[in-house]
C-alpha cells in the first residue's frame, strides 16, 4: 500500500494524533484492513442485520 494514500486515508478517518505518534502501527493496520477487505461476506438480503436486533426482550 503507498504510504502516502494510507497516511491520507488515516487522516480522513481522523488517525492524526496516532498517525503522528504511531506511522508504523498505523500504516500495518491499513495494509492489514485492505489484504482482509475481500473476506468480508455482506448479507445478500438487504433488509438482514448481521446481528440481532438491538432491542429489549428479544433473543433474551
Amino acid at each position: 500500500m503507498d504510504r502516502e494514500l494510507a497516511a491520507a486515508m488515516a487522516r480522513a478517518a481522523g488517525l492524526d494524533k496516532a498517525l503522528a505518534e504511531f506511522p508504523d502501527d498505523v500504516m500495518g493496520a491499513a495494509a492489514q484492513a485492505l489484504d482482509n477487505a475481500g473476506a468480508v461476506q455482506y448479507p445478500t438480503d438487504p433488509a438482514a442485520e448481521p446481528w440481532p436486533p438491538m432491542r429489549p426482550g428479544v433473543g433474551l
